[in-house]
């Protein structure tokens, strides 16, 4: 099954009706989008936080069936576990909550997660998987620790599937995680309040900086969405 394309276009109209769901008011001026409220009381997502994987390489999950997922179990023991989950649930990496000035990152990867559920559901459904946005789409060192796991180990069956799912990469993997991203940042910065917002504080000196702060975005993820809507070059 082939995964639903959407053009910049049909990604802005999806964005602003994710947001209008939740408060139409949101899409009249600059403002920090309240991912998490709109994923739990629009969508009836669960949020929970884990620590996916030790590497840290995963930073979201979305589970679209009721499934056991691999989790990191932080602490002086460490090594994997798996936990029950729920249809709708998206796991964020614990990281996120105490890394100093990771609060960007984790609105990112909540936008992102959420992207998937909006426009990928079906696909991911139809594949039996979960999305996870990864940093690196081959997680060698969690194949090889997972696959050491006592519990699991002689579930033949079971640790070549979980083998696969971890390793698996293609180019159609990445078209996914790049939409999903394109998807996340119009949610987070929508058009319609970020352009004026720009031209209003061009010539501050530190626009980039400032629309950060006021949409609650990190300056690189600002810097890319400027970028594509051509207002910096």
């Amino acid at each position: 099954m082939k995964f639903n394309y959407c053009n910049d276009e049909a990604l802005e109209t999806i964005a602003r009706n994710v947001i209008s769901k939740y408060d139409p008011a949101l899409l009249k001026g600059p403002s920090s989008i309240p991912i998490e409220d709109i994923m739990e009381k629009v969508y009836g997502l669960t949020l929970e936080y884990q620590y996916i994987r030790k590497n840290g390489r995963i930073l979201g999950e979305t589970v679209f069936e009721d499934a056991e997922i691999p989790i990191y179990e932080h602490g002086c023991n460490g090594g994997y576990k798996l936990i029950s989950v729920k249809a709708g649930t998206v796991i964020i990496d614990a990281s996120l909550l105490h890394e100093c000035g990771s609060s960007g990152r984790l609105r990112f990867t909540c936008a992102h997660e959420l992207a998937h559920w909006v426009i990928d559901k079906k696909y991911f459904m139809q594949l039996g998987e979960t999305a996870n946005l990864s940093s690196n789409v081959i997680d060698t060192e969690f194949a090889d620790e997972f696959l050491n796991y006592d519990a699991l180990y002689n579930n033949a069956e079971y640790r070549v599937n979980v083998h696969e799912k971890a390793v698996r990469s293609s180019d159609t993997d990445d078209a996914i995680e790049r939409q999903a991203n394109r998807m996340a940042s119009r949610i987070l910065m929508p058009k319609c309040t970020l352009k004026p917002a720009f031209y209003q504080a061009y010539n501050t000196s530190n626009v980039v900086s400032d629309l950060a702060a006021l949409y609650g975005v990190s300056k690189q993820a600002m810097q890319i969405r400027l970028e594509e809507m051509r207002l910096l070059t």
